[in-house]
């Protein structure tokens, strides 16, 4: 999927209601778990995640 030019991907576990996420900024990669039995709900906290390092991106100067 991509969210504001990110590609990111969002996948339900073995566990009922834990999904696992991952995306990359440049040469940042993040990854982790979100715990919802929504998948849409898993998909706007990962779209969260990206805003808030898309963020962090701007102000720290490269």
């Amino acid at each position: 999927m991509n969210y504001r030019g990110i590609d990111y991907s969002v996948a339900m576990t073995t566990t009922p209601g834990i999904w696992k996420w991952q995306f990359r900024i440049g040469d940042e990669f993040k990854a982790g778990k979100t715990e919802t039995r929504i998948g849409l709900l898993a998909i706007r906290r990962v779209q969260l995640r990206i805003d808030r390092a898309l963020k962090l991106a701007a102000r720290v100067p490269s």
